[in-house]
């Protein structure tokens, strides 16, 4: 009878102990500082989302999209910044209002995540819309300048930004000069290619530059990124540039998005390795995702291509946290410094953009489609080998 008892209580506590799909990791959550590992996540789009509708909740409670990003384990929070996107007003026609990442949104934003505890990535983009890989556009403004007062006005603006940030107790702990900039930065005069490196590399010496003056009176010394898309055109970018004279940054940066890079999941503790080591730099990949459904919750066409999905790792709550678990211990193996989730909170609400109402993304949100935090968000607080 004993030895019945005692094989009962087994049962019932190994029973109890069974995980489901939806169950938190073994581990107790850790929290990482930013300093051993940046957990980091772009909000960029949430205060407009919060402007137009859009609702929040963690464990079924409405809640604060900065306080759910802190609770879970986030520690850095990036932000883009356009130089004067007017058009971000325009899209809502005679009801809009106001701009959306010009100085006034990136402020109150970054107010927010510090008050919710959080460190501060401040993406510069040097134009009015989207910088990246198909187009580096100059500031409307900028355009025809010389490039002497080209530079003069990269290094004003970028200088009087973090200034008006930094008098304000709101200096960001990491800036990028530049998002995505593999054509260069500020084209035609900053191409990278076409024998012109030399320009290109004046104007980012230009705005790296800047960030240490503006900064130079302040406490925080924010470290500064180059950002680059996909892995596997980083060390061809960076190739010969040292020795023509770029310098003053500290750390590489790169896009990694399962649809667009060649690179597999599994080789990437080997290019990080493979950067950091050629390069001397720290290395971070500031933008990635992972869908976790293919349904729609809106009707604006999602960014999403199942065919190229990583094996092993489907569409669902559990696929994407687990892809997200082993990409950033990927990261962590090469000696990478951190990751940033790109847009995890770009739910479906009234906000618009350029190309439609709503998100084309939020099938790659830590979010349902009512707004509930999902598993994937819990990759942040969960125990790497280090």
């Amino acid at each position: 009878m004993r030895y019945t008892v005692l094989f009962l209580i087994f049962l019932g506590l190994f029973s109890g102990c069974k995980k489901t799909d939806n169950d938190p990791p073994g581990d107790p959550p850790v929290f990482y500082p930013a300093s051993k590992f940046v957990m980091g996540a772009d909000l960029s789009y949430v205060n407009q989302i919060l402007d137009h509708g859009g609702v929040y909740k963690d464990s079924g409670a409405v809640e604060s999209p900065y306080v759910i990003f802190k609770k879970h384990g986030s520690n850095v929070v990036r932000f883009r910044l356009f130089h004067n996107p007017v058009w971000t007003r325009e899209v809502y026609g005679t009801s809009g209002t106001q701009m959306y990442s010009d100085f006034g949104d990136v402020k109150k934003g970054i107010e927010r995540a510090k008050s919710a505890g959080l460190k501060v990535c401040l993406d510069f983009h040097y134009s009015d819309t989207w910088a990246g890989t198909d187009k580096q556009a100059v500031p409307a403004v900028w355009q025809s300048l010389s490039l002497t007062i080209l530079y003069d006005s990269l290094y004003n603006y970028t200088y009087k930004i973090l200034s008006r940030l930094g008098n304000a107790g709101l200096m960001p702990e990491y800036v990028q000069t530049g998002n995505e900039i593999n054509p260069g930065l500020l084209l035609p005069q900053g191409n990278r290619w076409n024998n012109n490196e030399i320009n290109m590399i004046y104007l980012l010496n230009g705005a790296i530059k800047a960030v240490r003056d503006a900064s130079s009176s302040n406490s925080i010394k924010p470290e500064i990124i180059i950002h680059i898309a996909q892995p596997e055109n980083v060390r061809t970018w960076f190739y010969g540039l040292a020795e023509k004279g770029l310098s003053g940054y500290d750390i590489i940066g790169f896009s990694y998005y399962y649809m667009w890079s060649a690179t597999p999941l599994a080789n990437i503790s080997n290019m990080v390795s493979m950067l950091k080591n050629t390069f001397q730099k720290d290395v971070m990949i500031m933008e990635t995702t992972y869908p976790w459904t293919t349904e729609y919750a809106d009707n604006y066409n999602n960014i999403i291509n199942t065919s190229l999905l990583a094996p092993g790792y489907p569409a669902t709550e559990k696929g994407q946290y687990e892809y997200l678990h082993a990409l950033t211990q990927e990261i962590i193996e090469g000696g990478g410094k951190g990751i940033f989730a790109w847009e995890p909170a770009w739910i479906t609400s009234g906000m618009k953009d350029k190309w439609g109402t709503g998100s084309s993304w939020e099938c790659n949100t830590f979010f349902d489609f009512d707004g509930n935090s999902i598993k994937g968000i819990m990759f942040m607080t969960d125990k790497y080998n280090f």
